[in-house]
Order: structure tokens, then C-alpha cells, then sequence
């Protein structure tokens, strides 16, 4: 059975570094800027793999050149059918998008994006939508790790290597923690249909599950369906066939 290819992915940037008069809120103007943001490291998994790829800009001669970063997350999104992300719809696709212009990089090839933080606001009211929050409520196996804070990000453009490896362990289990929630919340996002790239004609669950189990009838005024539910991952839904249309087929055929 076809899948589709399923992207989870996580970027950290560096700060902008400028100068100001004073530290309460401030308005700081484009020549106070030192130095610009861009792209220090990223984390991703294929839904159907165990491995969690990984860029940094460790040994980057320039840290501030992320080309060779961008080109690696570039590929994996020109490939992905599906991306998934945390927040990255604000965040993650808008930072790289920016740095790909500036880097003359070409979009990437189409691709549907579905948001957890944005799936959490939409069908919840939990305490926090963060993913700090939410994998330590629903995730049983990988939470959101905590990390230094604010040093971790100076220590690692000040070439600590014992701080990149931080920030490896950090962005990794960001994109473990996004992929067990998201599997957690995708039951409840109608829009997420995984079915519609099966080849396959017997009956798939949204999410690709072939696992299903009968569960009554759907009914409108003119039609009956069968309804399931899936095992793997608890949605519940209807089949596509008009079960009325099929029993009076097969009675017009004795």
C-alpha cells in the first residue's frame, strides 16, 4: 500500500545581535543590527524510518553561511508529500523560506502542512499548547527536553563543542516528541487524510491504518454507510460506498 512521504521537522536559529539604550522594551531600528539571524542547526524523521537527521553549524567555517544547512533541509522538503511541524507554520516554514531567498534557493516542491500547535488550539482547551506542555501531558515515550536556556545558543556560536552537542540531543528530541504527538492529535484534525495517496481499494484509515473494525451505520436521507473505527489510531469515520446503492445492485443482478 502506497504512503505518502511524511516530514517531521524542527529548526533552531541564532539571535539577532544589535545594540540598545536600555533593557526594557525597546524599538530597535535596522542600524542597531550587528548581526542578523539565520539557521544553526535542524532535526528531521520520515515518519517510516527510526533514523533523526541532523545539520548543524559546527564546523561551518563561517557560522553565519547556513547555505549548506538550508540545501540539506531543502531537499528533504522537495521530497515530503507531508510535512509536520510544531508552531512551524508562524515559525519553522517562514524562517527557512526567508533564508532560502536570501540564499537564492528555489521554493520546494508542494507539500500539505499540518501544525500540532495549531491542531491543539483548534480542538482543545489545554493549559498550554507548547510542545514543552503537550508532550509532557500525552506523549509516553518522548517529552521535550529541557536545555541551558539563552547560554546554550551564545555557548554554541562561541564554538563549545560540549554546547552543539547539547543542542543536537535538544533538537532531536523535538522532532521525536513532535512525532508521538502528532500521532496522538491526528485523529482529532478532519483535514488530515492520509488515504487519499493508497493505491490500494480496500478501505484505509485517514491516517494509512489498514487496522479497522466495523462499527454500525451511517445514515442520510438517501444513503447508508458503513462506519469504523480504527485501532491504531481511534478515529472514527464512514466508508465511501453507498451500502443501499450496493444491496440494490446485487438484488437487480439475481
Amino acid at each position: 500500500m502506497k504512503q505518502p512521504k511524511i516530514l517531521f521537522f524542527d529548526i533552531e536559529t541564532a539571535p539577532i545581535l544589535g545594540y540598545m539604550w536600555s533593557i526594557w522594551d525597546q524599538t530597535i531600528s535596522l542600524n542597531q543590527i550587528k548581526q542578523d539571524w539565520f539557521v544553526i542547526s535542524w532535526a528531521a524523521k520520515w515518519a517510516d524510518s527510526n533514523e533523526v537527521m541532523y545539520m548543524d553549524q559546527r564546523n561551518a567555517r563561517n557560522v553565519e553561511n547556513d547555505k549548506k544547512l538550508l540545501q540539506g533541509i531543502w531537499k528533504l522538503l522537495d521530497e515530503a508529500d507531508i510535512v509536520v511541524t510544531q508552531n512551524g507554520q508562524a515559525f519553522d516554514q517562514k524562517k527557512l523560506y526567508a533564508r532560502f531567498a536570501i540564499n537564492g534557493l528555489k521554493p520546494p516542491s508542494g507539500f500539505k502542512h499540518y501544525d500540532t500547535k495549531k491542531i491543539a488550539s483548534k480542538h482543545f482547551a489545554f493549559t498550554s499548547n507548547k510542545l514543552e506542555y503537550l508532550s509532557d501531558k500525552l506523549n509516553k515515550k518522548y517529552k521535550k527536553i529541557k536545555n541551558s536556556g539563552f547560554t546554550l545558543w551564545t555557548r554554541c556560536l562561541a564554538g563549545d563543542q560540549d554546547a552543539w552537542k547539547e543542542m543536537e540531543k535538544y533538537n532531536k528530541y523535538d522532532v521525536l516528541a513532535l512525532e508521538e504527538l502528532y500521532t496522538t492529535l491526528r485523529a482529532w484534525e478532519p483535514k488530515v487524510n492520509y488515504s487519499v495517496y493508497s493505491d490500494d481499494t480496500d478501505q484505509v484509515c485517514v491516517c494509512g491504518s489498514d487496522s479497522l473494525k466495523k462499527k454500525g451505520y451511517a445514515y442520510t436521507a438517501i444513503a447508508k454507510y458503513q462506519r469504523y473505527v480504527c485501532n491504531d489510531c481511534g478515529k472514527n469515520y464512514q466508508g465511501r460506498s453507498n451500502l443501499l446503492t450496493t444491496e440494490k445492485n446485487k438484488s437487480l443482478l439475481k
